[in-house]
């Protein structure tokens, strides 16, 4: 196996802005690892990281991963631009995704780590305390959710993870990294009054069915972090994502077989050393580093922030 450097997918959002492309309309979201994707170079080069997953199974994905999706890619990686408040909206577990949307369908379970966040910014995640199935039906029915949902004010370096069926919104001001399930499945709840025939219907009895009153955004707040360190930000049975630091020693790495490592530099610059192959990454920069690897180093270039997105065993 080789590094697999992706092309990002640029999508265009009516609340996007320009910061990952200028462009009109506004791209809301660069798509930076995902089983479409295409791999920029390499033995591999123009292939989709799905069809190299077919082909090459546990050595690009891992063991961990093909326990739990097969020969599927298992995980989607964006970059969110939030100009406006995007759609209140709720995602379907597994168990619901294939009861509503049919067999193959994922849930989508995510967690957002903020890059920047202007002065105010805030998002919507679950409701209020004390607010009933019965009550939460009713306002998504009626058009009164935004009586009940909860408010939370964030800062760069805060992690929410949002298990499924979460109600969550994004507010203006935000640029996020974002890991969830490899799914786009997404009931909207309330648009904010937008048309809805400019292809943002909304769903609300599917909403209504997958909506968790009790479901909660985990909110944390990243502490100070050495000159070289790694913190975990989120684990749950979908995913893992660890922030890696450096700024003059490389870190030693190793996929152990286990998963792929999925590599986004959100700040610097770094080098990936993977036996005789190396390959640098500026900001917002991906890999995927396959399970297949095993041990590799992330040396800096200058100082770097990198996210590492892999998945954990189920055991």
């Amino acid at each position: 196996m080789t590094l697999l450097q992706l092309l990002p997918q640029y999508h265009t959002r009516v609340w996007g802005g320009q910061r990952l492309k200028p462009a009109q309309p506004p791209v809301g979201e660069a798509w930076i690892v995902y089983e479409q994707n295409r791999i920029a170079a390499g033995p591999f080069a123009g292939r989709t990281l799905a069809e190299v997953a077919e082909a090459q199974g546990q050595a690009l994905l891992g063991a961990n991963a093909v326990a739990r999706t097969g020969r599927r890619f298992p995980l989607l990686i964006k970059l969110l631009d939030c100009a406006d408040w995007l759609s209140i909206q709720v995602h379907p577990n597994d168990e619901q995704a294939v009861q509503l949307e049919g067999p193959g369908h994922f849930g989508k379970t995510e967690a957002w780590h903020i890059l920047e966040a202007e002065a105010g910014a805030q998002l919507i995640a679950g409701v209020r305390p004390g607010v009933s199935a019965e009550a939460l039906a009713q306002a998504i029915r009626t058009g009164a959710l935004l009586e009940v949902v909860a408010y939370h004010r964030v800062r760069a370096g805060d992690t929410v993870f949002m298990p499924a069926g979460t109600l969550h919104a994004l507010g203006p001001g935000l640029f996020l990294y974002e890991v969830q399930q490899t799914s786009d499945i997404t009931y909207r709840v309330f648009d904010w009054n937008r048309p809805a025939d400019a292809g943002r219907a909304l769903h609300l009895e599917q909403s209504v069915l997958v909506a968790d009153p009790d479901a909660r955004g985990q909110l944390q707040h990243l502490p100070p972090l050495a000159a070289n360190d790694r913190r975990l930000l989120v684990i749950c049975q979908y995913f893992r994502l660890e922030l890696l630091v450096a700024e003059t020693e490389a870190l030693a790495l190793d996929t152990r077989g286990e998963s792929f490592h999925a590599l986004t530099v959100i700040e610097g610059a770094a080098e990936v050393a993977a036996g005789s192959e190396r390959l640098k990454l500026g900001r917002f920069e991906s890999v995927v580093v396959p399970a297949g690897i095993g041990a590799y180093r992330l040396e800096p270039r200058g100082a770097f922030r990198v996210l590492n997105a892999s998945v954990p065993s189920s055991a």
